[in-house]
């Protein structure tokens, strides 16, 4: 195929390319200058050298000539003009006050053919504001989305729960909420332990929020929830480009977004071995070091742990490090289990009855035999637990008020009379247990010490008279006595 030479397409239109882009821009200017409310032309000194009739008139000079030679703040009180021949930047839309209403402008800077500023021109598009409107209302539109999304990430970033939604008021709870007090004003790790369902997150917020951090983020990570291979990035966050499918931009992790604040790790003890000495290193000098980066960012961050398996078994097992463990260890809040705070279950049936009511959209209440029900169950999922079951109870039954035949009707079978009954066996059982082993160790010390009760209760450990107690009880008091 033969080539086909192609023209300059100045040639092919029978001009030269200067010659349009000067007739265009001459046509332009004239057309946009006969379209808009007013133009304007200043020297590199910001001084009018051009004004055009209708924005004259509109300034109420009785000619153009009038502006001419002066300052253009003389003539526009608000004129940005100096603004852009200073900066050789154009405004390309603004909005400017002008007298007693508000005009839509524009300004751009004016080169000469060696490209030097040599002045700027200004346009107004609008006398009024009012063409604007849908382009106006859009970004308000857009700017109330923006606001609306930005409260919202602030609000999941605040804590919710306050020392007051750890409800109780029985020895233990009051024990624990007193040590939350004090742990709060300490600004120091905190680990908080004990059966799932027992409220280590609720006491969690609460602790921040009653810190001097409560300003700060509140960023909450349960480490048993999120991938071996993503957790890393999400806490420690990722360079741009460190790993296929990573945000060009970078990205940062939960450390990162709780700088100032308080980090909430649920379920530490499921963390991967392999990440462990990185966490170690954030508790001991406050810097991370993000998935792919080599360098250290410093933070400054309050790291709140919480697990419901024994982790010191886990050290021993080897799948938790002893130095982080030793690091989170600094003050530990043991949460007691539902069982341990029975005195605690009316409130708490309540209000979580008022929780559920209001989901339902019907008052509920609770009889005094159903919470009897209730106390003699052991509760292995603790306040988690008696949630879904007072709303099983709701549900299944129908009834806006429990009885004790709506919750057992809905219990675990542990909670039966047959199991009770095993559950007091074994009590008697090991009181049995007990005192077969008293009996057997006093007997044996006794005959060690040919019945010197003094030496025997030397060797006991106890005092001679508690020692006389024992033998009353057990039957001995008959023993040969030294």
């Amino acid at each position: 195929m033969p080539v086909i030479a192609r023209k300059p397409w100045s040639d092919a239109f029978g001009c030269k390319a200067d010659t349009v882009r000067t007739v265009a821009m001459k046509s332009l200017f004239d057309r946009l200058e006969a379209l808009c409310e007013g133009a304007v032309a200043v020297n590199t000194d910001a001084k009018v050298v051009w004004i055009n009739r209708k924005y004259a008139e509109h300034l109420g000079l009785p000619d153009e000539q009038a502006a001419l030679g002066r300052d253009v703040e003389e003539i526009i009180p608000n004129s940005r003009m100096r603004e852009v021949v200073q900066t050789g930047q154009p405004i390309i839309l603004d909005i400017m006050e002008l007298g007693k209403e508000h005009v839509v402008v524009t300004r751009i800077p004016l080169q000469d053919d060696a490209g030097e500023l040599i002045g700027a021109v200004g346009f107004v598009l609008y006398d009024r504001i009012d063409g604007l409107k849908p382009l106006l209302a859009k970004v308000a539109q857009l700017q109330a989305r923006l606001t609306a999304a930005e409260k919202e990430l602030v609000e999941s970033r605040r804590a919710k729960y306050s020392l007051a939604s750890f409800l109780g008021t029985s020895a233990s709870c009051v024990e624990i909420k007193r040590q939350a007090r004090r742990s709060a004003q300490l600004d120091t790790t905190v680990l908080l332990t004990g059966e799932t369902g027992t409220g280590k997150e609720l006491l969690a917020h609460a602790i921040h929020n009653a810190s001097p951090r409560v300003g700060k983020n509140f960023v909450s990570v349960n480490t048993a929830a999120i991938p071996e291979n993503l957790l890393e990035a999400e806490l420690f966050g990722a360079a741009p480009g460190a790993y296929t499918g990573a945000d060009r931009k970078g990205r940062d992790g939960k450390l990162k977004l709780a700088d100032g604040g308080t980090l909430f790790l649920d379920e530490i003890g499921d963390m991967p071995l392999a990440l462990q000495p990185k966490l170690l290193r954030v508790l001991q000098e406050q810097e991370i070091e993000p998935l792919g980066s080599n360098r250290l960012t410093k933070i400054n961050v309050r790291v709140i742990a919480a697990t419901s398996v024994d982790l010191t078994a886990r050290v021993a097992e080897g799948r938790f490090r002893s130095d982080l463990y030793y690091r989170l260890n600094v003050l530990q809040l043991e949460l007691p289990p539902l069982r341990m705070r029975l005195d605690d279950l009316p409130l708490l049936s309540e209000r979580l009855l008022e929780d559920i009511s209001i989901r339902i959209g019907q008052p509920l209440e609770i009889d005094p035999d159903a919470i009897g029900e209730l106390a003699r169950y052991p509760w292995p999922g603790n306040v988690r637990e008696l949630r879904n079951v007072l709303e099983r109870a709701v549900l299944m039954n129908e009834t806006q008020r429990l009885k004790a035949e709506h919750i057992v009707s809905v219990l675990p079978r542990i909670a039966g009379k047959a199991e009770a009954q095993a559950q007091a066996s074994k009590l008697r059982s090991l009181a049995e247990s007990t005192e077969a082993a008293e009996r057997s160790a006093i007997v044996a010390a006794l005959d060690a010490t040919n019945g010197n009760k003094v030496a025997a209760a030397h060797i006991l450990g106890i005092s001679r008279a508690a020692l006389y107690q024992k033998l009353d009880m057990l039957g001995l008091s008959r023993a040969k006595r030294l």
